[in-house]
């Protein structure tokens, strides 16, 4: 099979010795002379055919260069035609919802600026993973005011409480016991990290939570019932481990770990 060039170099010599034949044919007739006109005619039909032939030839080999600057597919059936989509334009993250504190309790509006702007640059980076990783039946998802673990998700009009927390402490979480209509799931994570999950009644109806250690500290997805619309989370156990499992959410517990944003987890004597 030809390449490219070889295609190109025969599609020329073609070209030329079209036109070559066509120029001179158009050429009037002339008289049946002998000797000196005759060598004359003879000397113009050449001079004609080398003229044309350079014209069509250097037409011919503009067209090959041009050819060969555009991209074409291994079988030299000519250019392809490349589409560059235009880069995505970036989302803005929902705006917070603002929790009014109750007396005496603190919010993340009494933080140093410097520290709150580190929190609200975290809850921002959550906000955009868990979105891509929940499921769509928790809907949207957006960060709050009041704490830097505390999260809302919203859908078809129902509020649904959402705790991320990656807190420091010396104690390991206890592990799901199937007790009180509690339903438990375990899997194991990247590392071989054991990730307890459960659907935990809360009247009539459920909450559902992951949870498991990381490094220093004890990590916690939980996404709570709407109570006042009588509706469960509406998130399953493996759904939520399917989520502890992702690299993009390991990322954020590694940072959390890493550069903490809550206090130690400290256990009261007799508590």
């Amino acid at each position: 099979m030809g390449t490219n060039e070889d295609t190109a170099d025969a599609r020329t010599a073609l070209l030329v010795r079209e036109a070559m034949d066509r120029a001179t044919a158009e050429l009037p007739a002339l008289m049946d002379l002998s000797g000196p006109a005759r060598t004359e005619g003879s000397r113009r039909r050449a001079r004609v055919r080398v003229a044309i032939g350079a014209g069509v030839l250097a037409v011919a080999t503009l067209g090959a260069a041009t050819a060969s600057l555009l991209p074409g597919d291994s079988t030299g059936r000519g250019p392809v035609e490349v589409v560059i989509a235009a880069p995505p334009s970036p989302t803005a993250p929902p705006q917070p919802v603002h929790i009014e504190p109750t007396p005496g309790e603190s919010s993340m509006a009494d933080l140093p600026p410097a520290e709150r702007a580190r929190q609200e640059n975290f809850q921002d980076r959550a906000v955009g993973v868990l979105q891509s990783l929940l499921p769509p039946t928790v809907g949207t998802v957006q960060r709050t005011d009041l704490k830097v673990n505390f999260y809302r998700a919203t859908k078809d009009g129902k509020a649904f409480p959402l705790i991320f927390s990656v807190r420091p402490s010396g104690e390991k979480p206890s592990p799901c016991q199937e007790i009180r209509g509690r339903v438990c799931a375990k899997a194991t994570l990247p590392g071989g990290i054991e990730a307890h999950a459960s659907t935990i009644p809360t009247g009539t109806v459920t909450e559902t939570e992951v949870s498991f250690r990381y490094g220093t500290c004890n990590v916690r997805l939980s996404l709570f019932p709407d109570e006042a619309a009588n509706a469960s989370a509406p998130v399953t156990p493996a759904q939520l481990l399917d989520v502890a499992k992702a690299p993009a959410f390991l990322d954020l517990v590694r940072a959390a770990e890493a550069q903490p944003l809550e206090k130690e987890q400290r256990s009261i004597p007799g508590g």
